[in-house]
């Protein structure tokens, strides 16, 4: 049978995933299959994946992956797509055009406890640490501290994403009401322009464009919104289908083990620098002084539990995640 296009397979709403959402149709899969129609080899299932980002710093690892080899030492061969948003990479992912994705874990759970789609956690990506996610204010507005962001036009990467629950709990944090707020979506990338032309009052900024915007745009900063409550909070990580991780097992043994070996070596700033003006686009300059997010590899329960505890807090679900079956144990060292 031929296959729906994915407008068709899947819709987000305002990047919310909605529940009438279908995986497939007819008992036809979408995503998985034989290991010939794969391209598979002697170490793994299938051997091209493709491979959902963003041009965000934290994903240095996976990048580092791909240019030194370490997939390719795993038989593997990866095509990293960048997207819109986490939700977007996510979309694609459920929709069968990535195989495996970087996400913010919002719309991944979201996805989960909606019954949209059956996720599994492949690794983890990164966490937040003071510096790295921030509210930050355009120098023409009023917003000068964070009771000045009610009722205000602030930017996020998308409704329904990690950046959007961060500004929502920070302002709760601070005693401020975000009932009346104006959500603007915008892409990470835009952030520092749309700042310096008053486009938005503030935005919720992420490196290495909280830099940018400091630099280019002479944005103020309001809440660093990775310290108190939300220190150390997991941001994103990768994800898969079920069907794909329980039919590629050895895929996803082989992802995990590249990815502990490029976390590993990007503990060492000298190794992901020179790596963040290719994907992430900015300049040498900037690249040395950014301050980088936490890299983890490993999922734990544990520490991702508390995202959809928050999600269940302010509305996003409304009913309970288990986490640890999600994750997909990494394979024995």
């Amino acid at each position: 049978m031929s296959p729906l296009p994915r407008r068709d397979l899947l819709k987000l709403a305002g990047g919310m995933i909605t529940a009438g959402a279908v995986m497939g149709t007819g008992g036809c899969g979408l995503l998985g299959g034989s290991e010939a129609q794969q391209g598979g080899n002697a170490q793994v299932e299938k051997a091209n994946l493709r491979v959902g980002g963003l041009p965000t710093s934290e994903l240095a690892p996976l990048h580092l992956a791909v240019q030194n080899g370490h997939f390719q030492r795993e038989g593997l061969t990866v095509e990293i797509i960048n997207a819109a948003d986490g939700a977007s990479a996510l979309n694609s992912t459920i929709g069968g055009d990535y195989d495996i994705t970087f996400s913010s874990y919002v719309p991944i759970f979201a996805a989960q406890a909606h019954g949209v789609a059956q996720l599994k956690i492949v690794a983890d990506c990164a966490s937040s640490v003071p510096n790295t996610c921030m509210i930050m204010a355009s120098p023409n507005s009023s917003v000068r501290r964070p009771k000045d962001l009610a009722g205000k036009k602030i930017a996020i990467s998308g409704a329904g994403t990690i950046s959007e629950l961060m500004v929502k709990a920070a302002m709760k944090a601070n005693g401020v009401d975000y009932g009346k707020v104006q959500w603007v979506p915008l892409g990470f990338v835009n952030m520092p322009n749309a700042l310096r032309a008053s486009q938005v009052d503030a935005a919720f900024v992420v490196e290495p464009f909280l830099t940018l915007s400091a630099r280019d745009a002479g944005a103020i900063p309001v809440v660093d919104t990775a310290t108190g409550p939300l220190e150390d909070l997991p941001l994103g990580g990768y994800v898969s289908s079920a069907k794909f991780a329980d039919e590629n097992p050895k895929t996803i043994s082989a992802f995990q083990r590249a990815m502990d070996t490029a976390v590993a070596e990007a503990q060492d700033r000298s190794k992901i620098e020179p790596l963040l003006p290719q994907f992430a686009k900015i300049d040498k300059e900037t690249a040395s002084i950014i301050t980088l997010l936490k890299m983890n590899s490993r999922a734990d329960s544990t520490r991702l539990q508390r995202i959809p505890r928050l999600m269940r807090e302010f509305g996003y679900i409304d009913k309970d995640v288990d986490v640890a079956s999600m994750i997909i144990a990494p394979p024995q060292s």
